[in-house]
């Protein structure tokens, strides 16, 4: 019995919370409802979260994003764009979201018609990589 708990285990796929600091700060999650990208540009010193779900994204005035866990939070944007199947929102700023992401076990990204849902374990760790990433000074 031991043996087919360990085996189902095995056989079930991990989806991890990834930080890499190159060629830009990013952290990524990939999952079946949907693959997130939460990037800082330097360059650009702008922050962005793109979305990208098999069911698409259609247009919507409005975007939000339910953080769900220890430090509940409702964040929400107009400024967000679709291309395909992501929804991507830029800003100079992104505190909520990573603290969000740190902090709680779900996050349900969502429009008036559409919505996925995914599990924020292991992301902490994470997502402090990616913050000092972001602040770190550069050439």
């Amino acid at each position: 019995m031991r043996f087919l708990i360990a085996l189902t285990a095995l056989a079930t796929p991990v989806h991890a919370w990834d930080f890499s600091p190159t060629p830009i700060c990013t952290l990524s999650h990939a999952e079946a409802t949907a693959d997130i990208a939460v990037t800082y540009d330097h360059a650009t010193r702008l922050y962005a979260i793109a979305i990208t779900s098999e069911d698409g994204w259609p247009s919507a005035p409005a975007f939000s994003m339910r953080f769900d866990g220890g430090q509940p939070n409702t964040i929400s944007t107009t400024r967000h764009q679709t291309s395909g199947q992501t929804l991507t929102v830029t800003d100079t700023g992104f505190g909520n979201v990573l603290d969000g992401l740190a902090f709680n076990t779900t996050a349900t990204a969502f429009t008036q018609t559409a919505a996925v849902t995914v599990s924020l374990a292991g992301a902490a760790a994470e997502v402090e990589k990616f913050r000092a990433c972001a602040t770190a000074p550069t050439a």
